[in-house]
């Protein structure tokens, strides 16, 4: 969430104007200040009350306006700002904030803004892939500006490529990552695993579990908004991948397991959100399992996975920060607490799928956080709060062992 903060929005001259108020109201839904900056070759495409009517302010244009209050305007919008987006972000627009031109209230104030910025370019194809137009590019990158790629597509000029606006939700999302946060994992390496896992029966069978992933997916939203590098490994979900996240795709507990243990050595922190199956079949047939000609029963063979959690509570290296989670029906905290141990992990994260709100495919979770010196109940909080929860107790324990 965005709550509380102030964003100002910049609005540059094309067609993608249109997209601009779309993300301006996605924006007031996040519960920050929108301040708008138009360009005035934007008021062409967009009338100026089409965004004070989304945000409640008024919008600015003309550098020289004699109607505002007594203070330098440009200066005050920038001293209030705590994120600067610039969507749609024409090339000439970049060229200026590329090398410090303000001839305008948008890059006058831009240049005078001491906080975080984020450019959404929108042009025509051979504009956009113009080497010096990517050079300028390159120059916002090093000088700290993040860029939110364009789309492909058909552009409004008739052309065929890379230059539509990039959906206002890639855009608002990469602007939650920035500053919905503090950067309290910054330089960590964070491995989250999620979803269910699949074990094959034959060519079109298999045995899985109701996992959403909804957990291990906003565990890494959460880890990497707050500057985590993080590696996801996810079994199938129908979930969208998450941006600023390296995704590895698995389907097996096998396939997990190898994932996992692979890459366990590099994190300093690992979050166990996955329901790994505990059996597979002991053997997968190559052809489809036909019904027998009998109608007899079907009797099937398991093999037990392995435990992925109890492997890195006996491998881990020094420092690193080990959270399982316990899903039960029955015995809740009893079974967390002898998880805790038997697994030699540092924190688990209980829930029973008995309370409501809590159970698998649903945005909620009510978990109770178990540690070797407490147990703390939480409210029914959205998945994202809860992610957030767990990530600051993960803190704690990491600031009490140094």
């Amino acid at each position: 969430m965005l709550k509380n903060k102030t964003v100002l929005l910049g609005v540059t001259g094309g067609i993608a104007c249109f997209k601009a108020a779309q993300l301006a109201s996605d924006l007031i839904k996040q519960q920050c200040s929108v301040y708008v900056i138009m360009t005035q070759n934007a008021t062409e495409f967009v009338t100026p009350l089409t965004f004070e009517a989304i945000t409640g302010n008024r919008v600015t244009v003309d550098t020289f306006d004699r109607n505002h209050p007594h203070e330098v305007e440009h200066i005050a919008l920038a001293d209030m700002a705590d994120l600067v987006i610039v969507a749609p972000a024409t090339a000439n627009v970049i060229a200026k904030f590329a090398h410090g031109l303000a001839d305008d209230m948008l890059s006058t104030t831009v240049l005078a803004c001491n906080c975080p910025k984020i450019i959404a370019p929108a042009m025509n194809t051979k504009m956009y892939e113009n080497q010096v137009t990517q050079d300028n590019l390159k120059t916002l990158l090093n000088y700290g500006w993040k860029i939110v790629k364009p789309a492909s597509g058909r552009l409004a000029c008739g052309a065929v490529g890379t230059g539509k606006l990039a959906d206002t939700k890639n855009i608002l999302e990469a602007s939650i990552h920035e500053i919905s946060h503090q950067k309290d994992l910054s330089g960590l390496n964070v491995l989250v695993t999620a979803g269910p896992t699949q074990e094959a029966l034959d060519p079109v069978r298999y045995l899985t579990n109701h996992s959403s992933g909804r957990m291990g997916y906003a565990l890494a939203k959460a880890a990497s908004a707050r500057g985590a590098n993080v590696t996801l490994v996810t079994g199938p979900t129908s979930l969208e991948k998450p941006s600023f996240v390296k995704v590895v795709e698995i389907k097996s507990a096998k396939d997990m397991f190898e994932a996992v243990t692979k890459k366990s050595d590099a994190q300093d922190i690992i979050i166990k959100a996955a329901a790994v199956a505990d059996y597979t079949p002991l053997k997968t047939d190559s052809e489809k399992m036909k019904k027998s000609k009998t109608d007899d029963d079907l009797n099937l063979h398991l093999a037990r996975t392995h435990d992925i959690l109890a492997w890195l509570g006996a491998h881990r290296k020094q420092g690193q920060t080990l959270c399982g989670f316990a899903m039960e029906t029955q015995s809740l905290i009893e079974y967390a607490k002898d998880k805790l141990a038997k697994k030699n992990v540092d924190l688990i994260a209980a829930n029973s799928l008995r309370d409501k709100g809590a159970g698998f495919g649903v945005d909620t979770n009510q978990i109770t956080l178990i540690t070797k010196e407490k147990e703390v109940a939480l409210p029914l909080l959205s998945k994202n709060d809860v992610s957030n929860r767990i990530l600051d107790e993960i803190i704690s324990l990491r600031k009490a062992q140094n």
